[in-house]
Order: structure tokens, then C-alpha cells, then sequence
């Protein structure tokens, strides 16, 4: 096993409590984008150049992006919200 394959299952283990431990969504959403990358980059040092690919596109970019979106709707709606609440 290389340095670089040690460096790389180092950076997973690591990242990989800090998105458990991480309590704000949107640094979870953050943190979890930065451990797709890392899982990508494991993948791609381990030779699995087309699962580094899917990784990357679902793990580092879709889903952190889904999330994000999602938490900026559920702010907009708790923000309208209060004003209902008055005129009743």
C-alpha cells in the first residue's frame, strides 16, 4: 500500500465522523460534499477511475446541493410562517 493510498483512507476516516458530528445542516451539507470528495479521490488512488466519477457527481455535488436548496425553502417557508400567524 502506497502513501498516497494511506494519505487518502486517513482523510476518509477523518472526514467521515466530522459529518456525524457536525450539528448546523448546512455545515453538515458542507462536510458531507467534502467527504464525497475525499471518497472520490480514495476510489480514483485505489483505481476505480468510473466509480470516482459517480462519486463525485452524486456524493461531492448532487446531494449536498439537493440539501442546501431544501434548507433555504424550509427557511423561506418558517419565515412566512409568523405573518399567517398574526392575521389570524
Amino acid at each position: 500500500m502506497t502513501a498516497l493510498q494511506i494519505g487518502a483512507l486517513v482523510l476518509v476516516g477523518v472526514g467521515s465522523p466530522v459529518v456525524v458530528l457536525v450539528r448546523d445542516p448546512l455545515r453538515q451539507a458542507i462536510c458531507f460534499g467534502a467527504l464525497g470528495t475525499s471518497l472520490a479521490l480514495l476510489f480514483f488512488v485505489f483505481q476505480a477511475p468510473d466509480v470516482a466519477l459517480a462519486e463525485l457527481v452524486v456524493s461531492a455535488v448532487g446531494l449536498p446541493l439537493i440539501l442546501m436548496l431544501t434548507l433555504v425553502k424550509l427557511g423561506e417557508i418558517a419565515a412566512e410562517e409568523p405573518e399567517e400567524e398574526e392575521r389570524e
